[in-house]
């Protein structure tokens, strides 16, 4: 794989595919229907999925693509992809909290190396270069040229005071006593894959997710973070999570700075 094109790929479909997030986001009405799992889906997902999926087949014919909205792609076997959610949070979209990412990622050998997190109503992005080093970066975000990064990494965690990150959307009762498990000196919440990223830039310890998710939820979160030095383990036995799934779902996970104790299950 060509890690430079990759990234620089990965990069501008984010933000094409964000500016047009942002253009329905700006309406005064969108329409929300219901997928076949009751999830919701607006003209936005599939938008930004249009965008990004032509972009990637365009510039990698060969690589086997597997997204949220394409239901075909979900049938694809193999541990070496890219895998896209042109719209992480649409529950926050829709709720218009700005907590939603375009997310895209390449898997390799099963695990998540290069990844893009684009928060555009928050003017926030991460990604992965071509070395693997997790940057965030600031500005304008020029399509065509990349503005101003600073290397992220992960906390030097105090087992005693814990900054812990969950879900906004999805927070549950064993969520919180799993977390009460630990030393918390503060908590927040966030939406979609941010809360990866607030790992990443060591603004939080911990992400524990007792919930339903799917790899195209997390794979570029997860990307970033490990560039950042962080690891995101299964919750019922610590090891690895990994990509290429039957079925694309996840089991529960938590996402760390390597310096957390790990609480069992």
């Amino acid at each position: 794989m060509d890690y430079d094109k990759l990234v620089r790929v990965m990069r501008k479909l984010s933000i094409e595919a964000g500016d047009r997030i942002m253009e329905i986001y700006g309406q005064d009405e969108f329409d929300v229907k219901a997928k076949s799992d009751d999830s919701p889906v607006t003209a936005a997902d599939e938008a930004a999925d249009a965008i990004i999926s032509a972009g990637l087949r365009a510039a990698f014919p060969d690589v086997m693509l597997v997204t949220e909205e394409q239901a075909a792609t979900h049938t694809a076997q193999g541990d070496t992809f890219l895998i896209v959610d042109p719209l992480d949070g649409t529950k926050e979209f829709i709720h218009r909290r700005g907590d939603f990412t375009v997310n895209i990622a390449l898997v390799e050998g099963g695990v998540p190396t290069r990844g893009v997190v684009y928060a555009p109503a928050k003017s926030r992005m991460f990604f992965t270069q071509a070395d693997g080093q997790s940057v965030e970066e600031t500005g304008t975000f020029s399509k065509d040229e990349v503005g101003s990064v600073a290397p992220i990494t992960v906390s030097n965690a105090d087992n005693n005071a814990l900054m812990v990150v969950a879900s906004k959307s999805h927070r549950d009762q064993a969520t919180d006593d799993y977390i009460a498990k630990y030393n918390v000196q503060d908590m927040k919440s966030a939406g979609s894959s941010l809360k990866f990223c607030l790992v990443a830039t060591g603004e939080a310890d911990l992400y524990p997710r007792l919930g339903r998710t799917m790899e195209w939820d997390t794979a570029a979160g997860h990307a970033v973070l490990a560039g950042a030095g962080g690891a995101v383990v299964r919750f019922d036995d610590l090891t690895p999570l990994t990509y290429g799934k039957s079925d694309f779902a996840n089991p529960f996970f938590i996402a760390h700075a390597p310096g957390v104790a790990l609480e069992p299950a």
